[in-house]
């Protein structure tokens, strides 16, 4: 038998501005001849010559790498989780995906921090793609981040769109604004966790989402 989609209620209004839309910048976006410009600078200020064989276009591929690695800007967090399942039965258990690697940049140095997340939710009456969890965090890693925020973030929009019982999300990650500046200690991993719901109100919940992502050896 075929799984039953349902059409559920586009989003609400209260649902979190973060959710519900692509941020909006307050300032205009600069040109793609601006952005290029912008990367020759920095490449002089490093104290090279933007100018030589080996950097002339690196400009341009650094500016086609931003609209990549910085899309979530461009992305809703709602859009991604709107379609939905109903067919579940009397299932109400974790649904819970493990170790989605993820990558990021820091907001205070722009430099990557790159990891693994955890997310789970318990379900009321529907579930949605397993992808999407993962894309939704893809959406939000992908903009300019403190880990912090980007595991609050996470956990909200699963929390307000899908409506469950609880959200657990951890995310371990390893940033290299600290193994590759400042106090240069490489192989440090960061954990963050958001707990909501019933994840957050009973240990005994908080404690089995755990179990099941750290199992014992």
């Amino acid at each position: 038998m075929d799984a039953i989609v349902k059409s559920f209620p586009k989003p609400a209004p209260e649902l979190s501005e973060h959710v519900r839309a692509a941020p909006v910048s307050s300032v205009p976006r600069p040109s793609r001849e601006e952005a290029e410009a912008a990367v020759r600078t920095l490449i002089a200020f490093a104290g090279d010559d933007p100018t030589r064989e080996g950097l002339t276009d690196t400009p341009r591929r650094v500016a086609s790498a931003y609209e990549e690695l910085f899309r979530g800007y461009r992305e809703c967090p709602a859009e991604a989780l709107a379609r939905q399942f109903s067919e579940i039965g009397s299932y109400d258990d974790h649904v819970l995906v493990r170790e989605i690697p993820f990558h990021s940049h820091c907001e205070h140095h722009m430099v990557p921090f790159v990891g693994k997340a955890h997310v789970a939710y318990l379900p009321v009456d529907r579930v949605v793609g397993l992808s999407k969890l993962a894309r939704v965090i893809d959406i939000y890693a992908r903009r300019l981040q403190t880990q912090e925020h980007l595991t609050a973030q996470v956990a909200t929009a699963i929390n307000e769109i899908l409506r469950p019982r609880g959200v657990a999300v951890m995310m371990e990650a390893e940033h290299l604004c600290m193994s590759m500046r400042g106090v240069q200690k490489a192989g440090v991993s960061t954990v963050t966790t958001q707990f909501l719901g019933a994840y957050r109100d009973d240990p005994n919940e908080q404690a089995r989402f755990l179990a099941l992502v750290r199992p014992a050896r």
